[in-house]
């Protein structure tokens, strides 16, 4: 009897405490606030012709991106040389973020932010770039 009663009242007790919860709502973090997602950019380059043909003058022109996403104005990319890729984040105060390369034959990315706040990114290996798409996320 002493056994049962101290049963049920671990089983009062934890269904007590699974209610508080199940009733407790976390808050969801807010947008581009400090440590949160600030920018998505897809960079693909044209439709038919592939990151190798992005314009070495910086474009926002949808046709440069896939998906894209800033927590401050419309996102811009140049072409700087073979597998270097600079994008710009206006209004955007992220200060870190990383690339992962994708295409047919995807190759590795790297990421600097540079002293005028865009992102130079790098495709491939350091002996050897690579023109491939790649997708951006900023923190």
């Amino acid at each position: 009897m002493k056994g049962t009663s101290i049963a049920l009242l671990a089983l009062f007790f934890a269904l007590g405490g699974s209610a508080f919860a199940v009733t407790k709502k976390l808050a969801p973090q807010p947008r581009c606030a400090t440590g949160a997602v600030r920018a998505i950019v897809e960079v693909t380059g044209a439709p038919d012709k592939s990151a190798a043909n992005i314009p070495d003058q910086y474009t926002s022109s949808p046709a440069q991106f896939g998906r894209r996403f800033s927590c401050g104005g419309a996102p811009m990319v140049k072409r700087v040389d073979r597998g270097i890729y600079s994008v710009k984040l206006p209004g955007n105060s992220a200060t870190s973020a990383v690339a992962s390369a994708w295409g047919s034959d995807p190759a590795g990315a790297t990421v600097a932010r540079q002293p005028d706040g865009s992102f130079l990114v790098s495709i491939g290996s350091h002996s050897t770039p690579t023109d491939e798409s790649f997708t951006l996320v900023a923190f």
